[in-house]
């Protein structure tokens, strides 16, 4: 039997239905279009990467302009940037989350389309107009942060960013947990503020220097951040940058890192 990753289970959307507002019951005009079944409009879009105007409604999903619309008004909300949060700390509740260490990394995506914001010429892709996804996981590579650039900035400017980045996980006793024992880093990272400011936080950096060998283990260590981003591409639509506008574009990146902490917090329970 095909699966159908665009299909929300009723675990997952027992979640999400308390977080989304309620249409007024008088609004004027048609019905709208079922939360549920917009939602999976979008979630086809981010696994399919096809148009929004190639939405067909014989799947049931509405419009690809009616989906497009919906999506706008859940970012403006905080919508998903708030699942990822509420999944976050259910992961943390049941001790799947490694805050003995992150790992930070970054990985370059082609812009097809261009935008206005976060794009520029990618020095691993003959220069085309690309943009950069930036990352930081835990110990065990769940997405924790992440942020989109234009190709052509560097990893470093964006530690800091990911790392104040890191949104108050509840779900254990105590108060919302926001920091790592340490990060963890290539050279690309390599520098001396940085690594002064991860130790004002409590964080011990574990970044290798440039010019002497790697930390030895560091690579093994690591690692996870590779598989994280090889699960976020596995959405087409973060494969390749289509959306000009790059609110929309984190909007799916968002979207992503949840459904991957809800993926594992359903292995959990399994």
């Amino acid at each position: 039997m095909t699966t159908r990753p665009w299909i929300l289970d009723d675990d997952l959307w027992a979640i999400i239905e308390p977080l989304l507002p309620r249409w007024p019951e008088r609004s004027p005009g048609p019905k709208p279009v079922d939360d549920r079944l917009c939602l999976q409009g979008i979630l086809y879009v981010l696994h399919q990467d096809i148009a929004w105007q190639l939405l067909s409604l014989e799947l049931g999903f509405g419009s690809g302009q009616t989906c497009w619309r919906r999506l706008g008004r859940r970012q403006q909300a905080g919508f998903f940037e708030q699942l990822h949060r509420i999944l976050l700390a259910k992961l943390n509740a049941v001790g799947e989350l490694d805050w003995s260490r992150a790992c930070m990394d970054g990985s370059h995506v082609r812009a097809k389309k261009g935008g206005s914001r976060e794009t520029g010429p990618s020095p691993v892709d003959q220069r085309k107009t690309g943009s950069k996804h930036h990352l930081i996981c835990d110990g065990k590579g769940t997405p924790l942060k992440t942020i989109t650039t234009a190709a052509n900035v560097n990893d470093i400017t964006q530690t800091l960013a990911l790392v104040d980045g890191i949104p108050p996980v509840a779900g254990r006793p105590g108060h919302p947990r926001r920091r790592p024992d340490a990060v963890l880093g290539d050279k690309a990272y390599d520098s001396r503020a940085i690594r002064r400011e991860l130790r004002k936080r409590r964080i011990m950096p574990v970044i290798s220097r440039k010019g002497a060998p790697n930390i030895k283990g560091l690579g093994k260590l690591r690692y996870v951040v590779e598989q994280t981003f090889a699960l976020l591409h596995q959405f087409k639509r973060l494969a390749v940058r289509w959306e000009r506008r790059l609110e929309l574009h984190d909007v799916f990146l968002s979207l992503a890192c949840g459904l991957i902490c809800w993926r594992r917090l359903k292995k959990t329970h399994s």
